[in-house]
Order: structure tokens, then sequence, then C-alpha cells
């Protein structure tokens, strides 16, 4: 379990931009992150997500879907755990992202 975990900022609910999700879901790499985290129940920590780039260029994809608030991000000690805000993007923009994975 997780024990002093610092949530990093993201936006808000209502700070969700579409233009941004969008920005943030339209490169590949990223796309493929955000359908791994749409399978799966609990949040995942960097190096368990497989995508098949370097570490330091996973983690600006992880940053760039944390600032446009399609992810959320926590850490805990030296792991970082992402989770998808489905439910604030599914709230802010119903059917985007199901129409997204879908595609």
């Amino acid at each position: 379990m997780m024990h002093g975990v610092e949530h990093l900022a993201g936006p808000t609910r209502t700070e969700l931009d579409l233009v941004e999700v969008l920005q943030a879901l339209a490169d590949p790499v990223r796309l493929q992150i955000v359908r791994y985290l749409a399978g799966v129940d609990a949040p995942v920590a960097c190096h368990e997500i497989p995508i098949p780039v370097a570490k330091s260029t996973g983690s600006h994809h992880l940053k760039v879907l944390r600032e446009a608030g399609v992810v959320s991000a926590e850490v805990d000690g030296t792991r970082k755990y992402h989770a998808l805000r489905r439910a604030d993007l599914d709230a802010r923009f119903p059917g985007l992202l199901d129409g997204v994975l879908a595609g």
C-alpha cells in the first residue's frame, strides 16, 4: 500500500481543455499508454507500462498526459504511479474517451 503519497498537479475537472486533451491523445505512444491504463483497475508504476521508448521519453509522454489532465500521477518514494482520469474525462467530454479507445 502507498504511504506518504504526493499527488502531482494537473488540471481540475473544470480546467480540462478539449484541445489540450486531443493534442495529448494524438501521439501514438501516448494513445498506447492511455489504452493500457484503460484496461487496468489500479494505478500503475511507470516501469510497468509497456511502451517501446526509452525511459526518459516515456516519462515525457506521461508528463504530457498528466499536464493535459488525461492521467493522474502520484509519487510514493521513488516510484510514480499513473491512472487514467476516466471519470473526469467522461464527465467533462462525454463519449470522447470511449470514441478514442474504440478508434
